[in-house]
């Protein structure tokens, strides 16, 4: 049993890298496809939300199957249909061709991203231990590789088109290959049993199902804290090297790190937080997290020099580092029956987060300054700061009893 579960774990680890992996190849070559498409940037920023669109879709529909066919199904079947769609926005000649590529793309990926997170909280729960923000840390470096194939096959003069469906049919291969590791789900009830035993399963089935009902409130919540959480995060993606260049003044290089250190910060904080999170526990990961965070993007806002920006660009990444993974690990556990739906609720509102954040942030500046602006990234995390007691309520008592080793 501890061999299949380490195997599972590194399965784990392979379909997040995956997941970045084949969002990144699409990152990296759009540029080349904006221009041989002969799209403008307003044309592609609506191309982006088709893509966003798509990508909620599929992490709805994902979060069912899940629960209805379970992960060793919905897992790598998503991702080889993600590696098959990658290959589409490359053979894409016009506006139209590209937004349905891109819908087809979003619809995927959006399928593994809660596919993948939904089997990451199967195994944090058989661990007995926090191991979610190490997932969440690999998704990172799937998009670091993505950049260095993609830099690659550039310098080679390599086809996009080309570039992209040999890493959709790697990451076919890849899905294929790593689905046997993956942690079968438990029968829902046994074939056979005693009058008593049936009994005992309709008391826990009728127990299960109010809990549910109360469960629906509180996983809205949590969501609610991705869509802010995530927001913030999508704000510093685009923003972060803006502000350094429009607002101190900056050069296009330096300005570049700006997002560098925070994306360091933000992977070195998730490889931490696992640690943290076994001691301490989510909701001081949420609360603590959340509170550097806002500490960090104010030092941002308001610092005048250059420093104090990097310092808090790298503030901002490891506060918010920690925060995505314990609520969706807190939405997996909510209520193992319904983990794919409460998941995909949590995800699909993060989401929608990350994709406004940059926007949200682009409308204010019509107002405001640009640093002034990234005032609203303070207020949105101290008030996950202060609502991060949803987490104890169910969450953390439950892990208390399900995520604490029992042999030793």
């Amino acid at each position: 049993m501890e061999r299949s579960l380490r195997a599972a774990r590194v399965a784990t680890y392979v379909y997040f890298v995956l997941c970045g992996t084949l969002m990144g190849a699409w990152v990296v070559h759009i540029p080349a496809i904006e221009e041989r498409v002969d799209i403008s940037h307003a044309t592609l920023g609506g191309l982006l939300v088709i893509l966003g669109v798509g990508a909620f879709t599929g992490m709805q529909v994902a979060g069912r199957l899940t629960d209805s066919l379970g992960v060793r199904v919905v897992v790598p079947a998503s991702g080889v249909l993600c590696g098959a769609a990658l290959a589409l926005p490359g053979l894409a000649r016009d506006p139209w061709t590209l937004a349905a590529s891109l819908l087809a793309f979003g619809f995927c990926n959006g399928c593994l991203d809660v596919s993948m997170n939904v089997h990451a909280v199967h195994v944090e729960k058989a661990y007995g231990r926090p191991v979610m923000s190490g997932f969440h840390a690999t998704f990172s470096v799937g998009g670091v590789l993505a950049a260095l194939v993609g830099a690659g096959a550039a310098s080679a003069g390599l086809d996009p088109a080309a570039c992209m469906a040999a890493m959709g049919a790697v990451g076919v291969a890849i899905a294929l290959a790593s689905a046997r590791a993956l942690l079968s789900a438990a029968p829902a009830s046994a074939c056979t049993g005693s009058a008593e035993q049936e009994q005992e399963q309709e008391q826990e089935q009728a127990s299960s199902a109010a809990k549910r009902h109360g469960v629906g409130g509180r996983i809205w919540l949590l969501a609610l804290l991705a869509l802010m959480v995530m927001l913030c995060e999508g704000a510093a993606n685009d923003w972060s090297a803006l502000h350094l260049r429009d607002v101190l003044g900056a050069s296009a290089s330096t300005a570049a790190i700006a997002y560098g250190t925070f994306a360091a910060a933000m992977t070195t904080g998730r490889l931490l937080a696992d640690r943290l999170a076994a001691r301490f526990g989510s909701m001081a990961i949420l609360r603590h997290g959340a509170a550097t965070a806002a500490v960090g993007i104010t030092l941002v806002a308001l610092g005048p020099w250059l420093w104090t920006a990097f310092a808090g660009w790298a503030l901002f990444g490891l506060g918010l580092s920690g925060c995505v993974p314990q609520l969706f690990s807190a939405a997996g556990h909510a209520d193992p029956a319904a983990a794919g739906a409460n998941v995909s609720r949590v995800a699909g509102l993060g989401y929608v987060g990350m994709l406004a954040g940059p926007a949200v942030i682009g409308w204010l500046t019509h107002l405001v300054a640009l640093n002034h602006a990234l005032l609203l990234l303070t207020l949105l995390c101290v008030t996950t700061a202060v609502a991060a007691g949803i987490l104890r309520i169910g969450h953390d008592t439950t892990r208390e009893s399900e995520l604490v080793p029992t042999d030793h």
